[in-house]
């Protein structure tokens, strides 16, 4: 109960921003929301190493590409590292539903990946043995590994932009989304 409680709190948050958005902002907000809704919906999803669909399961890259990908927001390498060398890179501070988080689990940088869903919580896919789950960005486990945060999102809701396998390959070795070359634009 107070699960689904949270749940619901954050969704009326959503609309309640989206409602009172500016058109730019609204076409942003909207796909973020997307993103949240999405991801809720593959709560308790098993845990698989290398999984990448609710039918087989997630790890934690696995669910964060899918539900981007399902809800045509963007296509994201398989990796969580390579997914923290792309998109803008955030504070804390200016984290939005939709954003992505990066925690060092494994005794290196970009280990872990999830979904802030707003209110200082995330979705995220943790471990063998685990299901699909909210938690606390300020949970002791979780501050001591937050890594950073990574946004997908132009802020002026222009078409995101998803790159093939060589604009991948590219962004391993760039902070920075990579330029414009070899990459098609997908509408939100």
């Amino acid at each position: 109960m107070k699960h689904t409680l949270a749940v619901l709190g954050i969704a009326a948050a959503l609309f309640a921003h989206n409602a009172n958005a500016a058109e730019g902002e609204r076409e942003d907000a909207s796909v973020r929301s997307d993103i949240v809704v999405r991801a809720l919906t593959l709560l308790d999803t098993p845990y698989r190493y290398g999984g990448s669909t609710p039918a087989s399961g997630f790890d934690c890259s696995g669910l964060v590409r899918y539900v981007y990908n399902a809800v045509g927001a963007r296509q994201l390498p398989r990796r969580s590292e390579d997914i923290g060398r792309v998109g803008e890179p955030i504070t804390r501070s200016q984290l939005e539903p939709g954003d992505l988080v990066f925690f060092n689990t494994l005794a290196r940088a970009y280990s872990h990946v999830a979904i802030y869903i707003g209110e200082g919580r995330f979705l995220h896919a943790p471990a063998r043995g685990g299901r699909v789950r909210i938690e606390a960005l300020d949970d002791r486990y979780w501050r001591a590994r937050f890594d950073g945060a990574r946004r997908f999102f132009d802020v002026d809701a222009r078409p995101l932009r998803a790159t093939d396998e060589r604009g991948f390959l590219a962004a391993r070795f760039s902070p920075l989304f990579p330029s414009d070359e070899g990459t098609e634009v997908i509408k939100p």
